[in-house]
């Protein structure tokens, strides 16, 4: 004889269930708001010399920072959404903070979405950040390939920050931000610093400029912009930069050519040149050669390998460096430096 359970529990027990998730949980409250978690682990093997022998390490962050985060988005009515970002950076060689101290270190912000823009308050990337990461030179303006990372300088991420981005219009958009003072740096005006970004899209080609000028001790301003075109599997960028400030001082100005060429939807090449003057020191600067090649095993999954050459000219001290990983130091004034690196890139 078999034992089991009748059609009519079993029908009882799911409108049991259905009823509590009901209560607990009603469908108008879970149509409104929704949080997603995220996160990427990027690790890489370098091999770089400096000018004083080949050395080897692990990296987090060569490409894309290693990062774990939130995103939340609520619906206000009327085309209107709450929306907030919770983002930490840390290291995946170590486990580490990115900053040490904080965690939500590269956002925590929260702002209001419509037809409008956007506003956001908080901790964020800056402007300059987001055209500067991804769409200004064939390698992302990251690992160790990209050029126009090495040569220039930006500030990645603004603190206490106000940002309103606009919608498209005519294929044109804009980011404005200002950052305001710590209560702690005792300054009057109260202001950090303003940065601006516009883009223009006209079919296959792309216009794209920003600017940052910040204050304190650490003040710098920078100027990065270029174009690009996409040609179907060929695309190219051609790109200016310049800066003055920082900490270390830095105080130089430049440019890039790079191509990115897809042989699949899968996998694809990339090679570049970029040169950079020293303003403030005569006949100093830098050249770098370099090439990419990344593959898509999956939609989550990225592989890749890069290589440069960087010649130093004078007492220029470029190295090559990445995203989050900071630059072996040059053996002298003047060297070269050379270097290859593969890594992965997890998303999840």
């Amino acid at each position: 004889m078999t034992h089991g359970v009748s059609p009519v529990h079993c029908t009882f027990a799911r409108l049991c269930l259905v009823s509590a998730g009901h209560l607990l949980f009603p469908p108008s409250a879970v149509a409104q708001g929704s949080v997603t978690l995220y996160g990427l682990l990027d690790t890489s093997l370098e091999v770089t010399n400096p000018g004083s022998g080949w050395a080897a390490r692990l990296d987090s962050g060569a490409y894309r920072g290693s990062r774990v985060g939130l995103r939340g988005r609520e619906s206000l009515g009327a085309d209107l959404q709450l929306v907030l970002a919770l983002e930490s950076g840390f290291s995946s060689a170590d486990g580490a903070l990115a900053i040490p101290g904080t965690l939500f270190n590269r956002q925590a912000c929260i702002g209001a979405q419509g037809r409008w823009g956007e506003v956001r308050v908080g901790r964020q990337y800056s402007p300059l950040y987001i055209p500067f990461k991804g769409d200004l030179d064939a390698f992302g303006a990251g690992t160790i390939a990209s050029g126009l990372s090495n040569l220039s300088k930006i500030t990645p991420y603004a603190s206490n920050a106000f940002t309103y981005l606009s919608p498209m219009i005519a294929g044109f958009t804009t980011t404005l931000m200002v950052a305001m003072r710590d209560s702690s740096a005792n300054d009057g005006n109260g202001i950090a610093g303003y940065y601006v970004m516009f883009e223009y899209q006209l079919g296959a080609m792309s216009v794209q400029y920003a600017r940052q000028q910040t204050h304190g001790a650490e003040a710098l301003r920078a100027n990065v912009g270029g174009v690009s075109y996409d040609f179907g599997r060929l695309r190219g960028w051609l790109t200016f930069f310049n800066g003055d400030g920082g900490s270390p001082a830095y105080h130089a100005a430049g440019g890039s050519i790079s191509a990115q060429y897809w042989f699949s939807t899968q996998s694809r090449v990339s090679v570049g040149y970029a040169r950079a003057l020293e303003c403030s020191s005569a006949g100093a600067g830098a050249n770098q050669l370099s090439a990419a090649f990344e593959y898509d095993v999956s939609r989550t999954l990225q592989l890749y390998f890069n290589t440069a050459y960087l010649s130093n000219r004078g007492s220029a001290t470029f190295t090559l460096r990445s995203v989050n990983v900071t630059g072996l130091p040059v053996a002298y004034p003047g060297a070269p430096v050379r270097g290859v690196q593969l890594g992965l890139i997890k998303r999840f």
